[in-house]
């Protein structure tokens, strides 16, 4: 049974799953589909298109699903989804699709902090931390268990490797590759996230794999010649596999 403060308002065709907490003036809109047992803190806002699953909590004044900040957008109909056990913190802005993609992704288990904001149809992996006041613009892709610090902008289109650390009041317009710090200004390689891939459990052994292509990659004049000498030089792992189809398919170019 779903616990529903008679200060809030749940649109009549809103989708409610079972036990949720629905606080003080949270506004839920038609169009949205909430799963079992999630906490909307007071003033939590759910716009129409939002698809949130279970177990989340969403502190005061996060708005999930709003209107994009894009002028191309024309009223299409879109969505945003979000998964399971986030922690969506104070102020967080989560923008919905547009006809580019169509959908704003959230993964599941991830630490969202205060006044950060997601922009159109980023998607976001699993088991990530975001810092306060951090802004992805449209389109950017973040992939599974990266560390973002506070106050980091991070420019459209732009892609995000698993596994890396940003330090805060980074600002950059290219990929950041998997297994990296990023830091300084402007935003550069600063080394392997030796201390994050430890705690996640990667060997020794993996982890000099990882370095070593890394100054392989790096000691090129062209990244092309770095990924060749990765291939003739390291054991193929799916963690090598990955930095190699990572920098191949960049869009954007990565940090140097």
């Amino acid at each position: 049974m779903n616990q529903i403060s008679p200060l809030a308002f749940v649109h009549p065709e809103a989708k409610l799953g079972d036990n949720n907490i629905i606080g003080p003036f949270c506004y839920i809109d038609k169009d949205t589909v909430i799963g079992d047992n999630n906490i909307l803190q007071n003033s939590v806002t759910i716009n129409v298109g939002a698809r949130i699953g279970n177990n989340n909590e969403i502190f005061p004044g996060a708005s999930i699903s709003t209107k994009p900040q894009d002028l191309k957008f024309k009223g299409e109909q879109t969505t945003c989804v979000v998964g399971d056990n986030n922690s969506i913190r104070e102020n967080v802005t989560i923008s919905r699709g547009t006809a580019s993609k169509g959908t704003t992704i959230v993964g599941s288990n991830n630490l969202l902090m205060e006044n950060m904001h997601i922009a159109h149809d980023c998607k976001i992996g699993s088991g990530c931390i975001i810092g306060n006041s951090t802004k992805f613009a449209g389109e950017v892709v973040v992939d599974d268990c990266a560390i973002i610090s506070a106050t980091v902008l991070c420019h459209q289109f732009c892609h995000i490797g698993s596994y890396v650390m940003i330090q805060g009041g980074c600002r950059f317009s290219q990929d950041i590759p998997p297994f990296i710090i990023a830091g300084k200004e402007p935003t550069k390689y600063c080394g392997i996230n030796l201390v994050g891939l430890r705690r996640r459990g990667f060997s020794n052994e993996l982890i000099d794999h990882i370095h070593e292509a890394y100054r392989l990659l790096y000691s090129k004049g062209l990244l092309k010649e770095g990924i060749e000498e990765i291939k003739r030089t390291l054991p193929p792992c799916k963690e090598i596999d990955y930095i190699i189809d990572f920098v191949e398919h960049s869009k954007r170019g990565i940090i140097r």
